[in-house]
Protein backbone atom coordinates (compact mmCIF):
# COMPACT_ATOMS: atom_id res chain seq x y z
CA UNK A 1 0.00 0.00 0.00
CA UNK A 2 1.09 3.57 -0.58
CA UNK A 3 1.36 6.18 2.16
CA UNK A 4 -2.25 7.28 1.45
CA UNK A 5 -3.55 3.72 2.02
CA UNK A 6 -4.13 3.07 -1.67
CA UNK A 7 -3.08 -0.15 -3.32
CA UNK A 8 0.15 -0.32 -5.30
CA UNK A 9 0.17 -2.22 -8.61
CA UNK A 10 1.99 -5.08 -6.84
CA UNK A 11 -0.90 -5.41 -4.36
CA UNK A 12 -3.57 -5.99 -7.01
CA UNK A 13 -4.80 -9.34 -8.24
CA UNK A 14 -7.37 -10.21 -10.88
CA UNK A 15 -10.81 -10.55 -9.32
CA UNK A 16 -10.29 -8.04 -6.49
CA UNK A 17 -13.45 -6.00 -6.07
CA UNK A 18 -14.79 -3.04 -4.10
CA UNK A 19 -18.13 -1.21 -3.88
CA UNK A 20 -19.19 2.32 -2.92
CA UNK A 21 -22.89 3.01 -2.34
CA UNK A 22 -24.89 6.23 -2.22
CA UNK A 23 -28.57 7.12 -2.10
CA UNK A 24 -29.34 9.77 -4.73
CA UNK A 25 -31.13 12.82 -3.33
CA UNK A 26 -32.91 15.85 -4.74
CA UNK A 27 -29.94 17.93 -3.55
CA UNK A 28 -27.49 15.69 -5.44
CA UNK A 29 -29.37 16.25 -8.70
CA UNK A 30 -29.69 20.02 -8.24
CA UNK A 31 -26.03 20.39 -7.25
CA UNK A 32 -24.88 18.20 -10.14
CA UNK A 33 -26.99 20.27 -12.56
CA UNK A 34 -25.34 23.42 -11.22
CA UNK A 35 -21.77 22.16 -11.26
CA UNK A 36 -22.04 20.40 -14.64
CA UNK A 37 -24.27 22.91 -16.41
CA UNK A 38 -26.59 20.04 -17.45
CA UNK A 39 -29.99 21.57 -16.74
CA UNK A 40 -31.92 19.17 -18.97
CA UNK A 41 -35.60 19.34 -17.95
CA UNK A 42 -35.60 15.55 -17.65
CA UNK A 43 -33.54 15.99 -14.48
CA UNK A 44 -35.01 19.14 -12.92
CA UNK A 45 -38.59 19.61 -14.16
CA UNK A 46 -41.10 17.06 -12.84
CA UNK A 47 -43.97 18.28 -15.05
CA UNK A 48 -41.91 17.88 -18.20
CA UNK A 49 -40.29 14.62 -17.11
CA UNK A 50 -43.74 13.11 -16.41
CA UNK A 51 -44.52 13.44 -20.14
CA UNK A 52 -41.46 11.40 -21.20
CA UNK A 53 -40.91 7.66 -21.51
CA UNK A 54 -39.40 7.78 -18.00
CA UNK A 55 -42.71 9.05 -16.48
CA UNK A 56 -40.78 11.26 -14.06
CA UNK A 57 -37.45 12.83 -13.25
CA UNK A 58 -34.28 10.81 -13.47
CA UNK A 59 -30.78 11.45 -12.19
CA UNK A 60 -28.03 12.49 -14.57
CA UNK A 61 -26.27 9.41 -15.91
CA UNK A 62 -22.91 10.98 -15.15
CA UNK A 63 -23.95 11.57 -11.52
CA UNK A 64 -24.29 7.82 -11.10
CA UNK A 65 -21.13 7.22 -13.15
CA UNK A 66 -19.30 9.57 -10.80
CA UNK A 67 -19.77 6.97 -8.08
CA UNK A 68 -17.44 4.72 -10.10
CA UNK A 69 -14.81 7.45 -9.80
CA UNK A 70 -15.41 7.56 -6.03
CA UNK A 71 -14.92 3.79 -5.82
CA UNK A 72 -11.67 3.93 -7.80
CA UNK A 73 -10.34 6.91 -5.86
CA UNK A 74 -11.32 5.80 -2.36
CA UNK A 75 -11.61 2.01 -2.34
CA UNK A 76 -9.85 0.14 -5.17
CA UNK A 77 -7.15 0.88 -6.14
CA UNK A 78 -7.73 3.87 -3.85
CA UNK A 79 -5.79 7.07 -3.14
CA UNK A 80 -3.11 7.80 -5.71
CA UNK A 81 -5.04 6.22 -8.60
CA UNK A 82 -4.96 8.13 -11.89
CA UNK A 83 -8.09 7.68 -14.04
CA UNK A 84 -6.98 7.22 -17.68
CA UNK A 85 -10.18 6.19 -19.47
CA UNK A 86 -13.74 5.04 -18.92
CA UNK A 87 -16.25 3.36 -21.23
CA UNK A 88 -19.89 3.43 -20.09
CA UNK A 89 -23.18 1.90 -21.20
CA UNK A 90 -26.26 3.40 -19.56
CA UNK A 91 -28.79 0.59 -19.17
CA UNK A 92 -31.59 1.91 -16.93
CA UNK A 93 -32.60 5.15 -15.19
CA UNK A 94 -31.75 6.13 -11.62
CA UNK A 95 -34.34 8.08 -9.64
CA UNK A 96 -34.34 10.22 -6.52
CA UNK A 97 -34.25 7.87 -3.53
CA UNK A 98 -32.47 5.05 -5.37
CA UNK A 99 -29.34 3.67 -3.73
CA UNK A 100 -26.66 3.19 -6.36
CA UNK A 101 -23.99 0.55 -5.73
CA UNK A 102 -20.86 1.26 -7.82
CA UNK A 103 -18.60 -1.79 -8.06
CA UNK A 104 -15.17 -2.11 -9.63
CA UNK A 105 -13.44 -5.44 -10.28
CA UNK A 106 -9.84 -5.89 -11.43
CA UNK A 107 -9.94 -7.64 -14.82
CA UNK A 108 -6.39 -7.16 -16.05
CA UNK A 109 -3.07 -5.96 -14.65
CA UNK A 110 -0.88 -4.58 -17.39
CA UNK A 111 2.52 -3.04 -17.81
CA UNK A 112 3.72 0.35 -16.60
CA UNK A 113 1.36 0.39 -13.62
CA UNK A 114 -1.84 0.15 -15.63
CA UNK A 115 -4.88 -1.93 -14.79
CA UNK A 116 -8.27 -2.47 -16.42
CA UNK A 117 -11.30 -2.79 -14.16
CA UNK A 118 -14.86 -3.82 -14.94
CA UNK A 119 -17.20 -1.11 -13.65
CA UNK A 120 -20.89 -1.43 -12.85
CA UNK A 121 -23.60 0.50 -11.06
CA UNK A 122 -26.72 -1.24 -9.82
CA UNK A 123 -29.96 -0.33 -8.09
CA UNK A 124 -31.94 -3.02 -6.24
CA UNK A 125 -29.91 -5.69 -8.03
CA UNK A 126 -30.57 -4.24 -11.50
CA UNK A 127 -27.53 -3.12 -13.47
CA UNK A 128 -27.98 0.54 -14.50
CA UNK A 129 -24.45 1.18 -15.83
CA UNK A 130 -21.90 -1.24 -17.25
CA UNK A 131 -18.41 -0.38 -18.44
CA UNK A 132 -14.68 -0.56 -17.97
CA UNK A 133 -12.00 1.77 -16.65
CA UNK A 134 -8.28 1.96 -17.25
CA UNK A 135 -6.22 3.38 -14.40
CA UNK A 136 -2.58 4.02 -13.59
CA UNK A 137 -1.38 2.94 -10.18
CA UNK A 138 1.86 3.68 -8.36
CA UNK A 139 4.41 0.97 -7.67
CA UNK A 140 6.23 0.27 -4.40
CA UNK A 141 9.16 -1.08 -6.45
CA UNK A 142 9.34 2.18 -8.44
CA UNK A 143 9.25 4.26 -5.25
CA UNK A 144 12.01 2.11 -3.68
CA UNK A 145 14.19 2.47 -6.79
CA UNK A 146 13.66 6.23 -6.82
CA UNK A 147 14.55 6.47 -3.12
CA UNK A 148 17.71 4.41 -3.67
CA UNK A 149 18.73 6.63 -6.60
CA UNK A 150 18.15 9.77 -4.53
CA UNK A 151 20.17 8.33 -1.64
CA UNK A 152 23.03 7.41 -4.01
CA UNK A 153 23.08 10.95 -5.44
CA UNK A 154 23.12 12.42 -1.95
CA UNK A 155 26.15 10.29 -1.00
CA UNK A 156 28.05 11.07 -4.22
Amino acid sequence: MNDQNGYDIEDLSVGMSATFSKTITEADIIMFAGVSGDINALHINEEYAATTAFKGRIAHGMLSAGLISATLANRLPGPGTVYLSQMLNFLAPVRIGDTVHATVTVREIGERGRAVLDTTCSVKGVKVIDGEATVKIDSSARRALKAAQSAAKAVA
